[in-house]
């Protein structure tokens, strides 16, 4: 059973860079078929997809972001992790990371870690 753990700090000041890791359980960042997914959720808003990193470290991001997220992955630790710089209170949301398993079309979730941004 694949499983997702989110970690990180739960308050960051504005302008300070947001910082999440997910680590993963049941399968391994360099398995194929897997691309691992960091999205997030503002009060009152939909669902935000942020990025993407596949098993060679290839990264793809939302335009929205304006070049201020990246996701790097450590395969040792069977890890992967957000950056989220210059944040502002918009910034405050529920992040989840996921994995999406093309053969299936099945998307593993994390259980979401709650990030407000405030000074």
């Amino acid at each position: 059973q694949v499983q997702l753990q989110e970690s990180g700090p739960g308050l960051v000041k504005p302008s300070q860079t947001l910082s999440l890791t997910c680590t993963v359980s049941g399968t391994t960042l360099s398995t194929n078929y897997y691309y691992w997914i960091w999205i997030r959720q503002s009060p009152g808003k939909e669902l935000e997809w942020m990025g993407v990193i596949d098993k060679s470290g290839n990264t793809r991001y939302n335009t929205s972001l304006k070049g201020r997220a990246s996701i790097s992955s450590d395969t040792s630790k069977n890890q992967f992790t957000l950056h989220l710089t210059s944040t502002t209170p918009e910034d405050s949301a529920v992040y989840y990371c996921a994995t999406h398993y093309t053969p299936r079309d099945y998307v593993y979730w994390g259980q979401g870690t709650l990030v407000t941004v405030s000074s």
